[in-house]
């Protein structure tokens, strides 16, 4: 692949890269399968519905206007030297650099540390039901070498979990939100669970999807954790 196959485009965002005013571009392709995933479109590589060209073109009009561009997928680290000389360019026109990422790439994230200031990782389930949600039986590995490669760099990030009632408890979060903290991650999120599809929606109800955030225990031991704690409803 010699350039990036952008798949979507947000030309301004608040709150995909935090306290910055940004753009995200989705990468397509992704090497696990999500039960919840809100972007299947992007999931299979292939030839991206935007020239990267005319994308940095579009950037470059943006200096001085967007403080940041995210790039998320997909898995935007699937795409490897051609994101990073991408990031390059982009970094060169004085952004932020920021990445959302599944984790499923640790040594592609270990070669971009330099060049991306913070990322969103999604630390999805306990290990025990990692793969059920995935369908892959590596990603709850490759995920946590990730989170400790860009916990070694003290960059700032967000891990965030979203409360899919399938795959997690609120018991299942609190272990989550601990096993976080003990790796030196200073921000967590916790994200509703919603439904995108029908057969999504008749698998889980508004009381299972609302018992996270209804807890004041667990949100007080969550938010006791971390510096920052947000919790999206």
């Amino acid at each position: 692949m010699n350039t990036i196959q952008i798949g979507g485009l947000v030309s301004f965002t608040t709150i995909d890269y935090p306290g910055k005013l940004a753009c995200v571009l989705f990468l397509v392709g992704c090497p696990i399968r999500c039960a919840y995933c809100s972007n299947p479109h992007l999931i299979s590589v292939g030839a991206g519905e935007y020239d990267p060209e005319k994308v940095f073109d579009w950037l470059k009009s943006r200096v001085g206007k967007l403080e940041a561009v995210v790039f998320s997928g997909g898995e935007a680290l699937m795409q490897g030297a051609a994101l990073f000389d991408y990031m390059r360019r982009v970094r060169a026109l004085g952004f932020k650099i920021g990445l959302h990422t599944n984790g499923f790439y640790p040594e592609n994230l270990a070669m971009v540390t330099d060049l991306v200031d913070w990322i969103g990782l999604d630390y999805k389930a306990l290990k025990s039901k990692y793969e059920k949600l995935t369908g892959i039986d590596i990603a709850y590995e490759r995920m946590i070498k990730s989170l400790d490669v860009w916990a070694k760099t003290g960059k700032p990030c967000e891990v965030r979990t979203t409360c899919d009632p399938r795959f997690v408890t609120p018991d299942d979060l609190r272990k989550i939100a601990h096993d976080v903290a003990s790796r030196g991650i200073k921000n967590f999120a916790v994200q509703k669970y919603i439904p995108h599809f029908e057969d999504d929606t008749n698998a889980t109800t508004a009381t299972m999807r609302n018992a996270f955030f209804n807890d004041d225990e667990l949100r007080d031991e969550i938010n006791s954790l971390f510096n920052s704690v947000t919790w999206r409803e």
